[in-house]
């Protein structure tokens, strides 16, 4: 069918109305299946087009051009869907295939060094992978959390009911922070916190780490390029410890450190509505239990930050 059949087609489509025949209902149900097919026929078009973006068809005046999608203006952009209504329009594109989808931030790394970082990375996991007994790749990295629970969404009545509240119980505000290593084999979690984690603070907790493996040959230190890591008391602090070697990850590339999905996970589970605003202590204790499950290692963790699967990561520590 060519653009202006389906012209015609919508145009009758549209003009309908009344109490309808079994066979107008037929005609109607015959032509909505050309019509999608007609759809399905052009998806690769279709899908090119929306992924550019609105354009200049969709632009109201000079000073208005729109970032994002709505089915006003993809009715704007192929005329097949003019005179649809935006309920039609929706319905025709499900049953194509497109749907309304949340966006992912596309992840870019400025670093002029990130394709020999990566492979040096992918290089070590695959040693650690290899001889299990001598080598250890620990993924390093900080976070910090505040005494005031985080809003969340959370299972409560229907409006007009309150929503859930993060309830801060008139307590005065406080910062806690923690360092921790992840084991890119084991899953085992170390962790060291402080009201800060400045250079002393790491320099303690390289010093925990290495008395953490005692009879490993080499230990690898995964971590970003924060200034502290680069503190020359750091640095030297790294010489006194022979074991330990820096692997530097690329700037700006969180999404090569599994330990970012660790302090996700511990958001979700302990920060997030959380009931210990006026319990500060306990709030801390709870803290870290929940890090001390991971004492002795884990598969379940290991799988929920991208260490078991068949990322770029998990497929280096699989290695013979």
């Amino acid at each position: 069918m060519d653009s202006c059949g389906h012209e015609t087609l919508i145009a009758c489509i549209s003009g309908c109305s009344g109490i309808r025949t079994k066979a107008s209902w037929v005609w109607l149900f015959t032509d909505m299946v050309a019509l999608i097919g007609f759809v399905f026929d052009h998806t690769q078009e279709i899908e090119e087009r929306l992924r550019a973006g609105p354009g200049a068809q969709c632009r109201e005046n000079q000073e208005t051009l729109p970032n994002r999608w709505t089915l006003s203006e993809i009715a704007k952009v192929f005329p097949f869907l003019a005179n649809y209504s935006l309920a039609g329009i929706w319905k025709v594109l499900q049953d194509a295939g497109f749907c309304l989808r949340a966006a992912r931030t596309q992840m870019y790394s400025p670093d002029p060094q990130y394709q020999q970082k990566l492979e040096h990375l992918l290089a070590v996991l695959e040693q650690v992978a290899r001889a299990p007994s001598r080598f250890v790749a620990l993924f390093v990295d900080e976070m910090g959390f505040f005494r005031w629970p985080d809003p969340a969404p959370d299972w409560g009545a229907r409006a007009p009911a309150p929503p859930p509240v993060a309830d801060r119980k008139r307590s005065p505000q406080r910062q806690w922070r923690i360092i921790g290593a992840l084991d890119a084999l084991t899953g085992r979690v170390t962790t060291l916190d402080n009201y800060i984690v400045g250079r002393r603070q790491v320099c303690a907790f390289l010093q925990q780490i290495d008395r953490c493996y005692p009879n490993t040959e080499k230990i690898y230190v995964i971590m970003d390029n924060w200034s502290i890591h680069t503190h020359a008391e750091v640095q030297a602090q790294f010489k006194l410890l022979p074991r330990l070697e820096i692997v530097w990850l690329p700037t700006y590339a969180p999404w090569l450190n599994p330990i970012e999905k660790l302090w996700r996970k511990f958001r979700q589970e302990v920060l997030h509505l959380h009931r210990f605003a006026d319990a500060w202590d306990q709030f801390r204790q709870r803290c870290r239990a929940f890090f001390a499950q991971f004492a002795q290692g884990s598969q379940a963790l290991l799988r929920s930050v991208g260490l078991l699967g068949n990322g770029k990561l998990a497929v280096a520590l699989r290695s013979p």
